[in-house]
């Protein structure tokens, strides 16, 4: 671990990133397990009770996806989008947009397709690589006045932003853009999900998206029969379910194409990626070295943190969250002091 910070931060590497980051995280003492990070925040963390206006976007293809808006008037826009299985009601949706409007930004949540108020009228679904979607968002919003000044993504949303923003280039629209725990090469991930305490994480998604199939097909005709109990990992289910829906041939075919590792050096918006090397859902290895990244991409690494976790805090009953004091200070860093 100690040779990818030096191999991120040595001098000689300086060229190839948007500004160095030495992150001011630290993990308290009591703290430093990434499964502590990682699960502590789904159980403690008390969500404030917000008062949003939905909106159902249509999209060309027939579908929809469902936005939450928490505005503030005449405050720069913040497009924030979720996890894998993830909804408003992740540990970290309320909160961060909270933080956010605290410090002066306006914030609309875009559920991925299917993950809003109710499943998607297709049989295709939300994936890592889905930047098509993102991108039809943002031109419907561009198109009546209500561009996005910046958008935050979360784990798979951060891989499916980064992909965007590599795909567009000059052209994304955004000012800025931050990336948190992100699964940069997601055939690495998923076969990570498949051993040691990681196992656990991956069953636990492996049911969220066998419910959420399920919950959707109860509603639409089945594509073709599929023996749910028989997939056992990740890698399975998006072989069997998550490819052949979206047009890829198969898991093998999914990740190589939607991975945002290959999309970081022709990024051009300002952009953040904030990253645990003690992420339990990835390998330390698939961190992007600068060499893969644009001049517009900051590396903030930290040596603990878990997946989404970044928690500190003298005690469990007095749990502090990182992420939400960094970000609205980076993207005000970019934005308002800009403005």
């Amino acid at each position: 671990m100690h040779g990818i910070m030096q191999r991120l931060f040595c001098g000689r590497t300086l060229a190839f990133m948007g500004q160095r980051i030495i992150s001011s995280y630290r993990a308290p003492w009591w703290l430093k397990s990434p499964h502590l990070q990682t699960i502590l925040p789904t159980f403690l963390r008390q969500r404030p009770q917000l008062d949003f206006t939905w909106e159902r976007v249509e999209l060309k293809d027939g579908d929809f996806i469902d936005l939450a808006w928490y505005p503030r008037p005449q405050a720069p826009l913040v497009l924030m989008m979720h996890g894998l299985e993830g909804s408003l009601n992740s540990h970290y949706a309320s909160t961060l947009i909270q933080a956010l409007h605290q410090a002066g930004f306006s914030v609309v949540f875009m559920h991925l397709r299917g993950r809003g108020l109710e499943p998607n009228r297709l049989a295709k679904s939300y994936h890592s690589g889905a930047s098509a979607d993102l991108a039809e968002v943002l031109a419907q919003l561009k198109a009546r006045g209500q561009m996005p000044a910046a958008a935050i993504g979360v784990s798979l949303s951060a891989n499916l932003l980064l992909k965007y923003l590599g795909e567009t280039g000059a052209k994304a629209g955004l000012k800025a853009a931050v990336a948190i725990s992100t699964p940069f090469q997601l055939a690495v991930c998923a076969k990570k999900l498949e051993h040691g305490f990681a196992r656990v994480y991956g069953q636990y998604l492996l049911k969220q998206l066998k419910d959420s199939y399920r919950n959707k097909f109860q509603r639409l005709p089945e594509p073709k029969p599929i023996d749910l109990k028989a997939l056992k990992t990740i890698y399975q289910f998006d072989d069997q379910i998550t490819a052949p829906l979206n047009q890829f041939e198969n898991a093998t075919d999914y990740y190589q194409r939607s991975s945002s590792a290959q999309f970081l050096g022709r990024i051009q918006t300002p952009t953040l990626i904030i990253h645990a090397l003690d992420d339990p859902f990835m390998r330390p290895s698939i961190v992007p070295s600068p060499e893969q990244t644009s001049a517009s991409v900051s590396l903030e690494i930290t040596a603990q943190g878990g997946h989404v976790g970044f928690l500190t805090g003298s005690a469990p009953w007095k749990l502090s969250y990182w992420l939400d004091e960094r970000v609205p200070a980076w993207l005000s860093s970019q934005l308002v002091t800009a403005a």
